[in-house]
Order: structure tokens, then C-alpha cells, then sequence
């Protein structure tokens, strides 16, 4: 695979005004460097986490049964993950510090690290109220991540709107550097998401991933988001270097094949050649998730030991 340095990508895509990279960036005055493939020392470690995502339909009210977060950790628990992954959509509006202490205390009583949150956002936006709303959404998910004891949160770059696609890209790149600086600050990964959209191409990703300056953002890898390739296993391989969190997806959208079933030992074998070392989420999205989903985290756990 061919990639760029941020100075090359960026090149492409800011108009050519003459104004400088760092002025253009938003003026954090850091040098302009693309992030290199994150490098671990020692052996694979998979460790298991699931997604509340998965179980989306009974987060709603009139859900039967209804679950709430704490009811959500409780399952995490009782099915042997070692993280939870609190999804955002299912947080109260604003949620206060005091409620997420008490998650954080009920995770914590339970066994539990809470690996992650995942927020819906878009950064493919002209510059504007909405954008910035975008932004700050981000970073107030970031300090609740802080209080919750969150290593990582799952971003998107979105799809364009009011603006074309080469705007879009900037746009984005532009966004993960500020909310990439505020994180830093914070000891808070982010991880860009292979969601469709701008990002629809795996390359495209890795490229505006290589272009934000900041230590602190990578990929998000979902094994099964492949909207544009031949090949999703290839893909996944070469986002691999590149992730600080991995969604596994049951089914792949494999283009020209339809939804095809998920291969936990192939997966678990593209992260250990990279010595990936961190957390791997279920997230389901499949019908009948309370028969379904007990006997995925069993599969995952035996191709972890394996890995």
C-alpha cells in the first residue's frame, strides 16, 4: 500500500492560499508528521469486551425486557468479558458526574474495565455552529470517558454535507487534531471508525488518519464495515497497525458477496501479527441477541487463547 505524509495529504486537499500547515490546522504550532503504525513490544493480547450497542432494542423504553447500563455491566460480567463497552446512545441526556461514578463503582465491583464509549458524531461539515457543536460534542465525551475510566472512544468522520468531499477530508482531519489535543490532555484514545461514509474506502481512512498530528487518535477497526474492496480480511490487515480498539462484528459486508459470516480465528490471527495488545468488543447487530450472543463470546474466547 502506497500512503502519504501529512504534508503531502493535506497538500491535496487545503486550498492553495499560501497559508501555512500549522495556521491551516487550527495553529497548534506542532510539527506537521503523520502518525506511523503503532508499534507494541511483546506477545498478542485480545482481551474481550462487548458493546451495549448490541443490545440496542432494549435500551428504548417499552423493551421487553428493559435494560439500563448497570443492567448491561451485569451481563459483560456474567458472560466472562473483561471490558465493557458503554455506548453513548444509552447514557441519560447530560449525563451528571455522579452517574458516572456509579457506573464506573458498579464496573469496577463487578470485575469490569470500562473499555470504551462510542459517540455518533460527524466532522464532514462546513465550518459553522453545527460543526462546532460536532467538536465540543467530542470533547465532552472525552471528559466523561475521564470520569468513567474509558482508555478510548469511538469517533466517525461522518458524510459530507454542504460541502464536497476534498473539503470534507480537511475538514475532518482538522477536527481529529483539535479533539486529538484535547484528549492528549486528557490520557484518552480516539479511534477513527471504517464506517462508511467519507471513510467508506480503507485507504481513504488510513490517509486522513497519517495526516492528524496527534499521538492520541488511531482507528477504530470494525471487522465488519468493508464497503469498498475485493477483499475485507486484506483491508482489516492493513488497518491493523493502525488500531487501538477492535469492534468484531459478527457478519462482514464483503461487496459482491452480501453479509458473510465473521472468521473469529482469522481475525484473531490479522491482530496477532501485529502484536495487538488491547480490547476486542463484540458488538451484535444480528436478530435474537440474548440466545445468539452467549455462544459469539464463547467462540471469540477460544480463538483468543489461541491467538
Amino acid at each position: 500500500m502506497n500512503t502519504i505524509t501529512r504534508r503531502e495529504f493535506l497538500g491535496k486537499v487545503l486550498p492553495a492560499s499560501g497559508v501555512g500547515l500549522a495556521a491551516a490546522a487550527g495553529g497548534f504550532g506542532l510539527p506537521a508528521r503523520a502518525i506511523e503504525p503503532i508499534r507494541r513490544k511483546g506477545r498478542c493480547r485480545l482481551r474481550l469486551s462487548m458493546a451495549a450497542y448490541s443490545f440496542r432494542d432494549y435500551f428504548r423504553a417499552g423493551a421487553n425486557p428493559h435494560i439500563d447500563l448497570h443492567d448491561f455491566i451485569d451481563y459483560c460480567a456474567d458472560h466472562g468479558c473483561e471490558g465493557t463497552e458503554l455506548t453513548s446512545y444509552y447514557f441519560p441526556p447530560d449525563p451528571t458526574r455522579e452517574y458516572l461514578i456509579g457506573l464506573k463503582r458498579h464496573a469496577f465491583l463487578r470485575g469490569l474495565t470500562v473499555s470504551g464509549t462510542a459517540v455518533g458524531n460527524n466532522f464532514a461539515l462546513p465550518e459553522g455552529p453545527a460543526f462546532r457543536a460536532q467538536v465540543q460534542m467530542v470533547k465532552d465525551w472525552i471528559d466523561r470517558a475521564v470520569v468513567l475510566g474509558a482508555p478510548h472512544i469511538r469517533v466517525f468522520a461522518g458524510s459530507p454535507k454542504g460541502i464536497d468531499e476534498k473539503e470534507a477530508i480537511r475538514r475532518c482531519v482538522l477536527a481529529l487534531e483539535e479533539c486529538g489535543e484535547y484528549a492528549s490532555r486528557r490520557g484518552v484514545w480516539l479511534g477513527l471508525e471504517n464506517h462508511g461514509g467519507l471513510v467508506g474506502n480503507v485507504r481513504r481512512l488510513l490517509e486522513i488518519v497519517r495526516a492528524v498530528k496527534s499521538r492520541w487518535v488511531g482507528v477504530n477497526l470494525d471487522t465488519g464495515n468493508f464497503y469498498q474492496t475485493d477483499d475485507p480480511y486484506r483491508d482489516m490487515a492493513l488497518l491493523a497497525p493502525y488500531a487501538v480498539n477492535v469492534q468484531f462484528k459478527v457478519r462482514i459486508n464483503w461487496p459482491g458477496k452480501g453479509r458473510v459470516p465473521s472468521d473469529p480465528d482469522r481475525v484473531a490471527s490479522i491482530l496477532r501479527e501485529v502484536s495487538y495488545q488491547g480490547f476486542v468488543a463484540l458488538e451484535y447487530e444480528e436478530k435474537a441477541p440474548w440466545k445468539e450472543i452467549p455462544g459469539w463470546l464463547e467462540k471469540l474466547s477460544r480463538a483468543f487463547a489461541k491467538a
